[in-house]
């Protein structure tokens, strides 16, 4: 199984709870045995401004209509998990309790829209080829911060979707299972093509990612990108 950090520490998520005797975001299988569907959100660049390495919560602020689309996934029915790496941690910028804070911060951002998001999973490894770097299965574009959630929280991934704005978001997704949306806000800088690197749609605005997923029953096996609507 996927794990977000070496067996000898602790899940980043560990230490926070919502619920008494549950970890942060933790929930029982849905009833009746049936999976549930869920969007995995990468954060910076994707639901906010991307600043380096920042974990200062006056730092962070939703990009226009993240929030009012993240509502429109809950209404329908989708679990909403941020998967993020944070190599800051490994790189010694920041603690790991340091995310305690940037969650929070979140929280508070989606409060007025009442989303809730089910769970934070963090990858804490740097890059390959950096000091310090381990063999991790979390780090983005492997699948295991969102095979770790799945399996924790009873997810059907082919009926789930990964929304960021680089390839390595996509290629996490689709090593999952998941169909992706690619929201292309000029932050990818290396485009290497590839199956596994390639969305089933890319938009330019977070708003059109939450309209082709809300319409994705009806094209549900596009195997080729589609831009969002003019």
């Amino acid at each position: 199984m996927a794990m977000n950090a070496p067996t000898s520490q602790p899940r980043p998520w560990d230490h926070h709870t919502r619920a008494e005797g549950l970890p942060r975001g933790a929930s029982p299988a849905p009833a009746g045995g049936s999976a549930a569907r869920a969007v995995f959100l990468d954060k910076d660049g994707t639901l906010v401004h991307d600043v380096p390495y920042n974990v200062d919560p006056d730092c962070i602020d939703l990009i226009a209509g993240v929030g009012e689309s993240l509502r429109s996934l809950q209404d329908a029915g989708f679990l909403l998990f941020v998967v993020s790496n944070q190599p800051g941690v490994a790189l010694g910028r920041f603690p790991v309790s340091a995310l305690g804070a940037v969650e929070a911060r979140l929280d508070e951002l989606l409060a007025p829209f009442g989303v809730m998001i089910t769970a934070y999973c963090w990858c804490p490894h740097p890059p390959a080829g950096m000091r310090g770097a381990v063999a991790c299965t979390c780090r983005k574009p492997r699948p295991g911060l969102l095979l770790d959630a799945a399996a924790t929280h009873g997810i059907a991934l082919e009926r789930s979707w990964m929304v960021g704005d680089i390839l390595d978001d996509i290629e996490a997704g689709t090593r999952a299972g998941c169909r992706t949306v690619l929201v292309d806000r000029g932050n990818e800088t290396r485009w290497r093509a590839g199956r596994l690197r390639t969305p089933n749609a890319i938009v330019y605005q977070f708003a059109d990612a939450a309209a082709m997923i809300l319409d994705g029953s009806r094209d549900v096996a596009s195997e080729r990108p589609r831009a969002a609507p003019a």
